[in-house]
């Protein structure tokens, strides 16, 4: 084995995001873990009077990370990189590299926007597989169509018989709302990140810009960065292909990081609480 990657998705996105990637880095010789987040997937949801908060999530990370034999390389879009970077910077060596998925510590808040307009959009969920194909197709229209029976992780059925997202719509508020007032704890826990970076941005992602692209490098001034000019905000969905490729020249080149992530280490659990 290479080493282990631990994939993290993005908000609203479940473990099956990663699943070409995946198996690209299976096939490469990597031992790979994706989770559901919290609230995602078929995770639990917090109880009714527990709210969600940023310090949750991370936490999270720093036991899946941590609880691994060595220090694993964390791939993670979005929602997921920015609670690697808080994980990282409150337990320098949890990570033998980071790979950034169109994520930076200052986004777009326009971008932002977009996205939970789309996701709020049906709050009474879809009468139809069919239904949520069509309301993704009209978001997404570059994408090739998703056909509904490929729709079985992103949307469970619920009592009435209605299509809903595969995660707590409390998220919304509570976690994703007003999530610019953390950017500037997420740029200083960028600057304390002393483990390899790979940030991959999309050349046409609405929160992503050359300009969080710039305060990121000289946050991160070891950081390398490689911009996939056609590809989206959803960088891995827009052209898998090129992504895991991207993923893969980058970890060829890290056989250091990699040695030491795979060398035998007596204890690298952290202790970290849920």
């Amino acid at each position: 084995m290479r080493g282990t990657v631990l994939l993290a998705h993005g908000f609203g996105q479940t473990r099956h995001a990663w699943k070409e990637t995946s198996a690209a880095l299976a096939a490469a010789g990597y031992r790979t873990l994706a989770y559901d987040a919290r609230g995602h997937g078929d995770s639990s949801r917090n109880p009714a009077d527990v709210a969600y908060d940023g310090q949750q999530f991370t936490d999270d990370l720093i036991v899946l990370a941590g609880e691994l034999p060595s220090p694993p390389v964390l791939v993670a879009a979005s929602m997921g990189g920015l609670f690697g970077l808080l994980a990282e910077s409150r337990w320098p060596g949890l990570f033998a590299a980071m790979v950034l998925v169109d994520i930076t510590p200052r986004w777009d808040t326009r971008g932002v926007e977009r996205i939970l307009r789309f996701m709020t959009a049906h709050p009474q969920g879809f009468d139809s597989l069919q239904h949520a194909a069509d309301a993704i197709s009209a978001y997404l229209p570059h994408r090739p169509r998703k056909s509904a029976d490929g729709l079985g992780a992103l949307l469970h059925e619920d009592a009435d018989g209605r299509w809903q997202w595969h995660w707590d719509p409390r998220l919304v508020d509570e976690l994703a709302r007003d999530s610019e007032r953390h950017q500037d704890t997420l740029a200083q826990a960028a600057r304390q990140v002393g483990c390899p970076v790979l940030l991959v941005s999309g050349g046409r992602s609405t929160l992503v810009t050359p300009q969080t692209v710039a305060e990121f490098l000289q946050l991160v001034p070891h950081a390398t960065h490689v911009e996939l000019s056609d590809a989206t905000h959803m960088v891995a969905g827009d052209d898998n292909n090129a992504f895991t490729a991207t993923v893969l020249n980058y970890l060829d080149a890290l056989p250091t990081a990699l040695a030491r992530a795979t060398s035998a280490v007596t204890e690298h659990v952290t202790g970290a609480h849920p």
